[in-house]
């Protein structure tokens, strides 16, 4: 990969995460955030936690190259077409990172109320060891890392308009992530986590 931007690179045990906060340029990133935030067919499904469900705290899209669902916590999903602002940042960021992605979650926090809690992107579909790129638009929150069993090993990242995220290696296995709730008040914010989800066999 090649390192064409301004980048935090933290030192963690067992994970592999690089962060780039310019990835996409202010003012193409108020345009993609415009054309995303109305025209996607936004969702909101319930969520099944520990065997009670609940309504998700957050709107939600998928969307791919393939009808292959896509499924994590009680939710199946089936991918929407790739609109033109998708494809055109999933087009930067193949050249960014060399790697073809074949779906893209996108996440709507409409305030500081909706969150996204604690969890692993280790579903068995996206293989042994995915790599997530994940893009953010619109207001800036706050990304917290924890490892599995090294409970003093803690991260937060405040993750910006415009910026990348990229989660490689066995990032997944070790580590989890939330954008927790805040009672500050919060513009709307467009998370899209890119990803390759293998065919079942």
């Amino acid at each position: 990969m090649l390192d064409l931007f301004d980048s935090f690179i933290p030192q963690l045990p067992d994970a592999k995460i690089k962060y780039y906060p310019d990835f996409i340029r202010a003012k193409e990133a108020d345009k993609l955030f415009k054309l995303l935030i109305n025209q996607t067919p936004w969702r909101n499904d319930p969520i099944t936690l520990f065997g009670k469900t609940y309504p998700q705290p957050r709107m939600t899209s998928l969307h791919g190259h393939t009808t292959d669902a896509y499924g994590y916590s009680g939710i199946v999903m089936q991918p929407n077409p790739m609109s033109k602002p998708l494809l055109y940042i999933e087009k930067k960021l193949k050249e960014f990172t060399n790697e073809k992605f074949t779906t893209v979650l996108l996440n709507l926090y409409r305030d500081g109320n909706d969150s996204n809690g604690w969890h692993a992107d280790n579903e068995k579909e996206l293989g042994k060891n995915p790599v997530i790129a994940s893009i953010s638009l619109g207001a800036s929150r706050f990304f917290h890392l924890k490892h599995n069993t090294k409970t003093y090993q803690k991260l937060k990242i405040e993750l910006s308009h415009g910026s990348l995220l990229l989660m490689e290696g066995t990032t997944q296995h070790f580590w989890k992530h939330q954008v927790a709730k805040t009672a500050k008040i919060v513009a709307p914010r467009i998370n899209l986590t890119f990803r390759k989800v293998l065919k079942a066999h």
